[in-house]
């Protein structure tokens, strides 16, 4: 069994433990590599002192320790005293058992450029195991009695009362979810490959949404009758689909939109990775929504943990979505504009000794 200081190390990401007076209480093999310095020399120094961020953080990095709330900055420039700024994407979590200590990561974009999709969403999803692993277990249990404590109260309130303390249960409620989310990337299992027809699986997936989160939107099945078995796992594609529809629809809120999914066959597609190897992806399946697309700052980074266009998103979707495509061998990308978001999944098919 890997311990909690084997997944530190192994965070992919610069991660510091910033204790009540911001002060640098433990750092990660990343973070040193980041910073030029030992963990030896920087423990015990402001956490301020050592990470310059170009933008008015410490206050916010205060109120989410005095709110006991998570805080999540895409896009700044961060740098050291030895090191020129990079942009980052800063996440910071309160650790639950020990009052006043925060979590601080950064995911460097110039990491991600140097991957290619897949081996992106593979370190994004080992952050986010790593990071669920660590925190998932402090912060549930709390959490429970925190929820239960809440109940209790509320017996013995008035209405007005009563409010705040529903409050306090919805709240942990969310934040439960929201880890079981992250830990869904530890959970999952690997793909059970069969021959499978992709439209049964598509025609699932938007009988499903008509009937809940996609019952506002028009949905347009454009289907390649001649397309051949694809080679993967029906139910985690179908998990897919249903992201991307809700995606689509959450995006246009109440109004009515539409909603198109086109598949077709594209031979030449051929996806070449970083070790020279190369595979025909020729299943093609497009998801095309009219809403108002993604916000250009954050487009490049939509598919890695914890990066949402929405208000409260979790950002987790995406990832989730990435993780799967890239357990399948396969591709996904998107392309964005106001009134056309277009996500692309690109999937094998059936290889040919599989064939009966």
């Amino acid at each position: 069994m890997i311990s909690g200081d084997d997944l530190w190390a192994s965070l992919p990401v610069p991660a510091f433990l910033i204790d009540a007076e911001d002060r640098i209480a433990d750092m990660n093999t990343a973070a040193e590599g980041f910073l030029n310095s030992s963990r030896k020399s920087v423990l015990g120094h402001p956490v301020w002192d050592q990470i310059a961020i170009d933008a008015p953080i410490e206050g916010a990095f205060s109120r989410a320790r005095l709110n006991d709330t998570a805080l999540f900055v895409n896009d700044i420039d961060v740098g050291s005293g030895s090191r020129a700024p990079l942009q980052c994407c800063v996440q910071v979590s309160p650790v639950a058992e020990h009052p006043g200590q925060m979590l601080l990561m950064l995911s460097p974009r110039e990491l991600a450029g140097r991957m290619t999709r897949t081996d992106s969403a593979k370190s994004a999803a080992q952050s986010a195991i790593g990071m669920a692993e660590m925190l998932a277990h402090e912060i549930k249990n709390p959490l429970a009695g925190i929820t239960g404590a809440a109940q209790l109260l509320s017996m013995n309130l008035d209405a007005e009362d009563v409010e705040l303390t529903d409050l306090i249960v919805s709240e942990s409620r969310r934040i439960v979810k929201l880890l079981e989310q992250v830990e869904q990337f530890g959970n999952m299992s690997e793909p059970d490959f069969h021959p499978m027809n992709l439209h049964d699986v598509l025609d699932r997936a938007c009988r499903s949404a008509a009937l809940g989160f996609g019952a506002h939107m028009t949905i347009t099945e454009e289907y390649d009758p001649s397309l051949p078995m694809a080679w993967g796992d029906a139910d985690q594609l179908l998990q897919v689909v249903l992201n991307l529809l809700r995606n689509a629809a959450e995006a246009a809120e109440k109004n009515h939109g539409k909603i198109t999914i086109r598949t077709f066959y594209e031979h030449s597609f051929r996806l070449r990775r970083s070790d020279g190897t190369g595979k025909t992806l020729p299943l093609q399946i497009e998801i095309i929504d009219d809403g108002p697309g993604l916000p250009p700052e954050i487009q490049d980074g939509i598919f890695d943990p914890f990066v949402s266009g929405r208000e409260n998103g979790t950002g987790l979707g995406l990832a989730l979505v990435s993780k799967i495509i890239s357990d399948h061998n396969g591709w996904i990308s998107v392309s964005s504009v106001p009134g056309r978001t277009v996500f692309r999944l690109s999937l094998s098919r059936v290889p040919h000794e599989k064939k009966t």
